[in-house]
């Protein structure tokens, strides 16, 4: 039996005649650009939120640029980010030319922590990003109030995480500013690239709306150099199509890794962490195992696909290396080693969860 990692093909045929027709509808307004479906996003997703704006842009890695841009980080100003995470997150610290500082992160959630954070500050620390990885929340309150103790600005990295919640507060609702991700993998994705950034503070949000649109509040008119930053109608249709199902397709997930941790039950293996103060989204099933690329190629072999996000911290990347080589992040260094994560996805049958779990219990 085969079982991709994630298969969009499925999801299409729940979801493609609605899409269509949204696409119709855009094609026939004729307005492509900066109109009614990307304004309508913008509302429905802030409302999920629970704040009061939210900015689309062109994709996830832009609205971390954007944060930063926004919040005014840049030369001599050092951001503190997790090193286990996508390069995205230190690629717009990078953007900005402020200087990243990994820190690590905690061997079950995977996230960053006060405690590893606070290790990490120093006296040039002007802002902090928080990855909620793996669709659930890192611990908030304390991260936040860290932050606001020490006038950090703090900025959400949710490409993971949409639904997600820590004790009712959405992710993205926590900081000064939420970066989310519509890549099509994401667990709201577009059928292309897409992102979108919230804030609380009209200050940022009118900033945000100037910085995606060549630094232009008026045409022709710039005030600031900026970027073409602008989500399309055609993605924010999509989106917005696809945004009334999440809730369901998030209960699928949750359902299917309840199975998961059922059929699991016993292995030698370490099963995803739940913090159980809010809801888990699971945008992958995290497993933890001595094995990992043993367990993996038995896995392909009987034609379950799986990955391993992510192999290499940021701390140990080519492009950091020089740099921060020598850095010893012991957790992120272990969860590369040894992180394996499972197909998860609203369209699985049980048939494939079983076929998936009993192939893995048997390689081990």
């Amino acid at each position: 039996m085969k079982v991709p990692i994630l298969d969009l093909a499925a999801e299409l045929r729940e979801v493609g005649a609605e899409v269509r027709a949204a696409l119709e509808r855009v094609l026939v307004s004729g307005h492509f650009i900066l109109g009614p479906e990307g304004a309508a996003l913008e509302k429905e997703i802030a409302a999920l939120v629970g704040v009061p704006h939210a900015v689309a842009c062109n994709s996830g890695t832009d609205a971390l640029h954007l944060a930063l841009r926004a919040a005014g980080i840049g030369p001599g100003d050092e951001v503190v980010t997790p090193a286990f995470t996508f390069i995205a997150t230190a690629e717009a610290i990078a953007y900005v030319h402020a200087q990243p500082v990994f820190c690590d992160v905690d061997g079950a959630s995977f996230n960053m922590t006060a405690a590893t954070l606070e290790q990490s500050l120093t006296p040039r620390t002007r802002a902090v990003i928080v990855v909620h990885l793996f669709g659930q929340c890192a611990e908030m309150p304390p991260l936040a109030e860290l932050c606001r103790r020490k006038g950090l600005v703090l900025i959400e990295d949710c490409a993971q995480s949409i639904g997600a919640d820590w004790a009712g507060t959405q992710a993205g609702a926590w900081g000064d500013f939420g970066c989310f991700s519509f890549y099509p993998t994401k667990n709201l994705g577009a059928y292309g690239d897409a992102g979108l950034v919230t804030t609380r503070e009209p200050k940022h949000d009118a900033m945000l709306r100037m910085l995606r649109h060549h630094g232009s509040k008026v045409t022709y008119a710039h005030e600031v150099i900026g970027l073409n930053s602008r989500l399309d109608e055609m993605q924010a249709a999509i989106l917005r199509v696809k945004l009334r199902h999440l809730e369901r397709f998030t209960r699928l997930r949750q359902a299917h890794a309840a199975r998961y941790r059922e059929l699991l039950a016993g292995a030698k293996l370490e099963l995803p962490y739940a913090h159980g103060k809010g809801a888990h989204i699971y945008h992958q099933f995290t497993l933890r195992l001595a094995n990992r690329d043993a367990a993996k190629k038995a896995l392909a072999q009987a034609g379950v696909a799986s990955g391993v996000y992510y192999p290499v911290p940021l701390h140990r990347q080519p492009v950091f290396e020089q740099e921060f080589g020598r850095l010893s992040l012991p957790g992120a260094e272990a969860a590369a080693r040894e992180v394996l994560s499972l197909p998860i996805y609203p369209q699985m049958s049980q048939e494939q969860l079983r076929h998936v779990a009993g192939t893995l219990r048997a390689c081990l």
